[in-house]
């Protein structure tokens, strides 16, 4: 008889936890695009960077579920989760920096937090005033509960690890 796929799943809980990192990620990254192109709210440098790891780690995601499913060897599998585990916990440090830059724990890049003191760049003075629009890094666009996107994404990013980890656990018990 054949299986569905919520019973493969269930057989192989490597590829549900790819599966559920797949998922996470892609709806990180279209809350982040959501925010961004619906909402309004353009993202500072140090957010493009922290949207870096999510373009990792869901197509790594998606091949360890595939990997998984047809019972790949182990070694590619605990390879993927260890690089996925990598990426994420990079971007919980990276999303840890940023939030403390908003909360000004701590001084943040001096492209997106400090004063513009570049102005040779030619033209009236004025023209380049009125034309130039930087992001800040250090002001917070939006929070909920206290925690800014930046904040969310060091606790989402924390759980994919968390998530990788079990894959990666989850595999050797197999």
């Amino acid at each position: 008889m054949k299986q569905s796929w919520i019973e493969r799943l269930s057989d192989a809980p490597a590829a549900a936890a790819a599966l559920a990192i797949l998922v996470l990620s892609a709806a990180t990254l279209a809350g982040a695009w959501y925010f961004q192109l619906v909402v309004g709210l353009p993202p500072c440098p140090l957010c493009l960077e922290e949207r870096i790891p999510y373009h990792i780690v869901i197509p790594l995601a998606l091949l360890l579920v595939l990997a998984a499913m047809v019972r790949a060897p182990a070694k590619l599998l605990m390879v993927g989760f260890v690089a996925i585990a990598i990426a994420a916990l990079c971007n919980v440090a990276l999303g840890t920096y940023h939030a403390g830059v908003e909360w000004h724990w701590w001084a943040g890049p001096a492209d997106c937090t400090g004063p513009l003191t570049d102005l040779k760049a030619g033209g009236p003075l004025l023209n380049q005033l009125q034309s130039i629009h930087i992001v800040r890094c250090d002001e917070a666009a939006w929070r909920f509960l206290g925690i800014s996107l930046a904040g969310y994404n060091a606790l989402i990013s924390l759980l994919l690890a968390a998530i990788a980890a079990f894959g990666l656990l989850a595999r050797k018990a197999a």
